[in-house]
């Protein structure tokens, strides 16, 4: 059964609004610097209030992207999570449609003395203003995971450094340097190289590419220290939109197809909740069979007789068992590192005991509790058994010279 993340919706409501938030402040700063560098005679300055323009429509994408993201139909059955790479790529365009813009006006326009007593102040308030505001995007992009908010955040940092330029240009100005134009085409090179950028990114995910290496082999090793799980046979996966896509291949160690089916459930549930960007995950069960069993026993000592509940068991006896001729392999004695906790006994023993793998556990007949609770859920074959009469007396049998303790 596949399973799908739902707590990713309040981060696209809440990155719609930044967008939206994004296309209202582009479109003042456009308004502003367009307006000053006209009146100021500034090429550089308005090739910087195109930039802004352009950028309205970058963000515009950004927010439509966001909204289709969020939405369902059964033509998509994956998602329209890619809605925000298609954004991205509007962006991409969108930015080296400014660089163009930019390029032409400062090649092919006139030299230019631009009024600095009005230009400047106006083009410092705006790198301020931009500066913060990428930079408060930029985090906003990374924390709810928004590949479209970051686009926007590193074309905000981009229209900084134009700024910057156009800044340094005004300088030059007042001390009666024409720089405008050298201005206007260092802006168009930084804009060029910004919108390469986003365009690349937006292509490689747009084709399919895997999620990187390091979070695969970690989503491989969360699945595989399951206690069902004898390995991942084999593991795709791809972004979407700044989302993964996964689809997996399990052998597990039980023959029964319903425990198989909750184990299945289960594990995709565990995989979705320790990775939060996982929009979807498939896991296909298949059955193997070990050449061995492992068999837990909670016991009062090393050798002793059964004890009456897990999570206060001193001891646990582990047994390796050939699945043909029930012969022991091996056996050892484990003692309890959290006999002695006061909270949270239950479920630190039974994670405990899940990460040594059991098949199977034995237990007294009314067992119940935290730990006895996560082995079930967790697939663990579970046989109860009668305490003997000399295991309620509390006497026990010596162990085995096979046996060693840890």
């Amino acid at each position: 059964m596949t399973k799908t993340n739902s707590a990713i919706q309040p981060d696209l409501a809440l990155a719609r609004r930044r967008a939206a938030l994004s296309v209202a402040l582009n479109m003042a700063l456009g308004i502003v610097k367009g307006t000053v560098g006209i009146m100021a005679n500034s090429t550089a300055m308005i090739s910087d209030a195109i930039h802004s323009a352009t950028d309205v429509l970058g963000a515009g994408a950004a927010w439509v992207g966001l909204w289709l993201a969020g939405r369902k139909h059964p033509s998509f059955p994956y998602g329209l999570y890619k809605a925000e790479t298609v954004a991205t790529l509007a962006i991409s365009m969108a930015v080296l449609l400014a660089a163009y813009e930019i390029g032409r006006k400062a090649v092919f326009g006139p030299d230019t003395m631009p009024e600095t007593r009005l230009a400047l102040p106006t083009s410092s308030g705006a790198l301020i203003v931009t500066l913060v505001f990428g930079l408060y995007q930029l985090k906003s992009g990374k924390r709810l995971n928004s590949p479209a908010l970051i686009a926007d955040a590193r074309d905000y940092l981009a229209d900084c450094l134009s700024t910057g330029v156009v800044i340094l240009g005004l300088i030059g100005a007042h001390f009666g340097y024409s720089l405008d134009r050298w201005a206007a085409a260092v802006v168009a090179l930084f804009v060029f190289r910004s919108g390469g950028h986003l365009m690349l990114m937006a292509l490689k995910d747009l084709m399919d590419a895997s999620i990187d290496r390091n979070t695969e082999k970690a989503i491989i090793k969360k699945a595989e220290s399951h206690p069902q799980v004898i390995e991942v046979e084999q593991c795709f996966t791809r972004t979407a939109g700044g989302r993964f896509l996964v689809d997996m291949d399990v052998i597990l160690r039980t023959p029964s197809a319903k425990i198989a089916d909750r184990v299945s459930d289960r594990l995709e549930e565990e995989i979705i909740r320790t990775f939060p960007r996982i929009a979807m995950v498939r896991i296909s069960p298949h059955y193997g069979h070990a050449s061995s069993i492992r068999v837990i026993t909670p016991v009062e000592a090393p050798g002793g007789g059964l004890c009456c509940r897990l999570g206060t068991s001193p001891w646990f006896q582990l047994e390796v068992i050939d699945r043909h001729n029930g012969k022991t392999l091996e056996r050892e004695f484990i003692q309890n590192p959290y006999q002695k906790e006061e909270k949270k006994r239950g479920y630190l023993v039974g994670n405990w005991l899940l990460g040594l793998k059991p098949d199977r556990i034995i237990v007294p007949e009314k067992q119940r509790g935290t730990a006895f609770a996560l082995l079930e859920q967790a697939g663990v074959e579970i046989e109860k058994r009668k305490k003997s009469g000399r295991e309620e007396a509390g006497e026990g049998t010596a162990p085995e010279n096979t046996d060693r303790t840890n």
